[in-house]
């Protein structure tokens, strides 16, 4: 089987790919950073092909895609990985900067892999995509603006690929993973705070970038007549909060 991952040079992606590779799957492992990728084929071997790729400049992608090797050509899972989430100031403070590089990647190109991808699926009648969303696509929560409806679109991208593609045996999934500590996530957001990022992960027992990888290697190798629609994961920790209000002194 051969599996693209997007943003596999670290967090879920990496996870996912040193697990595919040591149950004998082959991986397009796809990232920004070549030194990243490089470091991972040392380890990884054969079976793992770096391939430098910025989703957020879409226009490249359809090329990267027709330019891979034979022996990876065909992509039987593609997982859409690459994402980030920067600041979290309320929307009338945010840089409009991080707005649109959020759109840019996590939408953008998004949409643009999938686009590269699925119609050699729908020709061989086989494929499944996996999105990497988040519980923010369901749940509003302070300064979560712009990359909670980024997800919120990844969901709803999601559901309509799965109604584009009844009849055929083409899968869809979106996993919306809650908390998860170990990856660069908050490293990211907080725009290289690493005191601030650690803070979001203090006091409780979190998920990590290895119970994500494996949560999509079972969905990968979960049988092919079944097809998770949505998987929604949290830290037992965490959970909904309910609904702010705003009192005003009387």
């Amino acid at each position: 089987m051969n599996v693209l991952i997007t943003g596999a040079s670290a967090g879920f992606g990496e996870a996912l790919a040193r697990r595919l590779v040591a149950k004998g799957h082959q991986v397009i492992g796809c990232a920004r950073r070549l030194d990243r990728l490089n470091a991972l084929a040392q380890d990884l071997g054969e079976l793992f092909l770096p391939v430098v790729m910025d989703v957020s400049h879409p226009e490249t992608i359809p090329k990267i895609i027709a330019d891979l090797p034979e022996f990876f050509k065909q992509i039987d899972v593609l997982v859409n990985n690459a994402g980030l989430a920067l600041g979290t100031e309320p929307a009338h403070e945010a840089d409009l900067n991080d707005w649109t590089r959020m759109v840019d990647t996590n939408i953008k190109g998004l949409m643009s892999v999938t686009h590269a991808v699925l119609p050699a699926m729908v020709a061989r009648d086989s494929g499944y995509i996996i999105n990497v969303g988040s519980i923010a696509g369901s749940w509003p929560y302070f300064g979560g603006n712009v990359y909670g409806a980024t997800k919120a679109f990844v969901k709803q991208f999601s559901l309509n690929l799965r109604a584009d593609l009844v009849g055929t045996q083409v899968r869809v999934t979106n996993l919306e993973p809650g908390n998860v500590a170990g990856t660069e996530f908050s490293n990211v957001r907080y725009h290289g705070d690493d005191d601030k990022a650690a803070q979001v992960y203090s006091g409780f027992k979190n998920m990590t970038g290895d119970d994500i990888g494996d949560i999509l290697l079972w969905l990968i190798e979960s049988p092919a007549h079944i097809n998770v629609n949505r998987l929604e994961v949290m830290p037992v920790a965490q959970t909904y909060n309910g609904l702010t209000i705003a009192k005003q002194d009387k």
